[in-house]
């Protein structure tokens, strides 16, 4: 992912008005994020820990879409894997994210994503999710990148329909 500028980030956002835009909590390290490892930015609010943001290139554009995370499963041991990288975690560190869809009507998309939003690193091994965390594949690194690609964009569009 190239990287982006804050005003670039406030200005992709496609499911929340311009004054939540402008009000959302955007990253201050966006200087020193590793934005070659990037296949989307994505963040939690810390100072709202059911919130969540998620930014990505689809296209010639960015499309940002500010999400709710579930309350959640602390305590649990049971895995759960992330529908976009396909990531396994235990206890809380898959999380249902939901967005609100554009157009309004009050419906909502969700999916199971990595509660810290670290899917690109995870899938390239910078971040480690510890044992089992990623299962065996015969894919080159490429293709589940392109795969993660995928499965944001599908995510993506779903928000946006």
């Amino acid at each position: 992912m190239r990287p982006i500028a804050e005003r670039e980030i406030r200005a992709s956002f496609v499911n929340c008005t311009k004054g939540e835009a402008k009000r959302l909590a955007v990253p201050r390290d966006l200087d020193v994020r590793p934005w070659d490892d990037l296949d989307f930015l994505g963040w939690q609010d810390l100072s709202s820990p059911g919130r969540a943001y998620l930014v990505a290139e689809q296209g010639d554009r960015l499309v940002g879409v500010a999400l709710r995370r579930a309350t959640s499963n602390a305590g649990h041991v049971r895995r759960s894997m992330c529908s976009l990288c396909l990531t396994t975690h235990t206890g809380d560190g898959v999380s249902l994210m939901t967005a609100r869809r554009t157009g309004g009507g009050g419906n909502s998309v969700g999916a199971y994503i990595c509660t810290d939003l670290a899917c690109s690193l995870y899938l390239r091994g910078k971040k480690d999710v510890g044992p089992g965390g990623r299962m065996p594949e015969s894919l080159t690194l490429e293709e589940k990148i392109g795969r993660t690609a995928v499965n944001v964009s599908e995510f993506l569009q779903r928000v946006t329909v």
